[in-house]
């Protein structure tokens, strides 16, 4: 009875070591296949550029992780012994973020869902693909250039499939609830308001000395909270933008019109909302512009509440009396550059800046589809302060008249006797001497 015993415990232990050896390799096995089909990085360059270094090694590799892609890209890009530089070097408008002396290599880390990326759905895959440019810039006082423009496509491939084990899954791509999918749309609005910003205002006529009240919002429907931004603001009498125009709000956030006119524009502090922000602007004529409309043009920008703001996504308002910026979230040192340039001093933006009226965001940047640019007007300015006084002087005009009072009826009479006793008096004298003379 009890070799029976034993080998029944024996033998059901070696079904278990069995079974957990099986599964345990099985599991291994496909965890480890899934990593790496899961993190693929794909480098692709166009024929007439690998012609071009044909037979040299490769200058170009990418790494991918489950938030960024970080691509490497040799000094020697072309392997011809003609070092590159590197602001000369863009992945969808985003410049080098660091370099490694040894070997001389150009390092650009871009999030998946920034610099301009595109992002295919596959049956099994889900791709996110960049593209690396390099633009040559010329030598300063010499007409000569040895290497030539080139494109290399990016891919970074993460599969849709995972398998089924007692460790927690980790998912490849970052999850909704901290982003919004790259399909989504967002709601911009640019209203004008009326004077307790309960409501969009009903009429659109304003005169000189009023406050212009302008809302501009984001629908956070579905989302994680977001932060709304005015990058710039412009004014022109026609709804083309056509000469002349006047920038109010500039260099990314910069409420310039309270700082150039000592106007009494500003933003309005504190905000309402994240996804909401309020501005005045001191109404205004064009000068020597037949037409009284005025339309307003505005650039709008969000990113996530939970990020802080900085140079590029910023309100900041100009106060004339202290001559001071002022940040509307309370963060007064991101309007420091208000006075120069916000952008100038940014690594891998010189180039951009020569190539495009208004650079493209940094690594860190916003999606494409987190910015709308929206018009308003017309707005009718009267070139005459509002006529709040002649409206109260037409008021009492136009009163009925009031019944003579009791004073008014005394004096009356008193004059009216004194005149009867004064030609009562003449008449007298009159036929006195009459008499006298007869």
């Amino acid at each position: 009875m009890g070799c029976k015993v034993v080998r029944t415990v024996l033998l059901a232990v070696a079904l278990l070591n069995l079974y957990f050896y099986d599964v345990s390799a099985a599991f291994g096995s496909k965890k480890f296949r899934h990593s790496s089909k899961a993190h693929k990085a794909v480098v692709i360059q166009s024929e007439g550029w690998a012609q071009q270094r044909a037979g040299s090694a490769q200058t170009v590799s990418a790494q991918c992780t489950e938030t960024e892609v970080i691509v490497n890209i040799s000094s020697d890009l072309f392997g011809i012994r003609h070092p590159v530089q590197p602001s000369d070097l863009t992945l969808g408008g985003c410049g080098v973020t660091s370099q490694v002396s040894s070997p001389p290599t150009f390092v650009i880390e871009a999030p998946l869902q920034g610099c301009n990326s595109n992002v295919t759905m596959l049956t099994d895959e889900i791709v996110y693909s960049f593209t690396l440019e390099y633009n040559p810039s010329s030598i300063p006082g010499i007409p000569i250039m040895r290497t030539n423009p080139a494109v290399v496509l990016i891919e970074c491939h993460y599969s849709r499939n995972h398998n089924v084990s007692s460790n927690a899954l980790n998912p490849t791509w970052v999850p909704y609830n901290s982003t919004i999918s790259a399909e989504d749309i967002l709601g911009f609005s640019l209203d004008i308001m009326n004077s307790d910003w309960s409501a969009p205002r009903s009429t659109n006529t304003f005169y000189l000395g009023d406050l212009i009240n302008l809302q501009a919002s984001v629908d956070n429907t579905n989302h994680v909270p977001l932060r709304i931004f005015v990058d710039n603001c412009v004014a022109s009498p026609a709804s083309d933008g056509s000469a002349p125009t006047y920038t109010f709000i500039g260099n990314h956030g910069c409420f310039t019109d309270g700082q150039l006119t000592n106007s009494s524009s500003q933003f309005i502090t504190p905000r309402v909302d994240s996804s909401t922000l309020q501005f005045e602007l001191d109404a205004f004529r064009f000068y020597d512009v037949t037409t009284s409309s005025i339309f307003i043009t505005c650039n709008l920008t969000v990113t996530l509440a939970s990020r802080g703001t900085d140079s590029l996504n910023k309100a900041c308002s100009y106060i004339p009396g202290v001559s001071k910026w002022t940040s509307v979230d309370g963060s007064d040192l991101a309007c420091s550059c208000c006075d120069t340039n916000c952008i100038a001093s940014l690594p891998g933006r010189k180039k951009a800046e020569k190539r495009k009226q208004r650079p493209r965001r940094s690594a860190l940047t916003i999606p494409a589809d987190w910015e709308k640019t929206l018009l308003v007007g017309p707005l009718f300015l009267k070139g005459t302060p509002r006529p709040v006084v002649s409206e109260h002087f037409a008021a009492k005009e136009a009163q009925p008249s009031e019944p003579l009072s009791g004073s008014f009826v005394l004096v009356l009479g008193s004059v009216v006797g004194v005149l009867a006793l004064a030609c009562s008096t003449f008449l007298g004298f009159f036929l006195y001497r009459k008499q006298i003379s007869n």
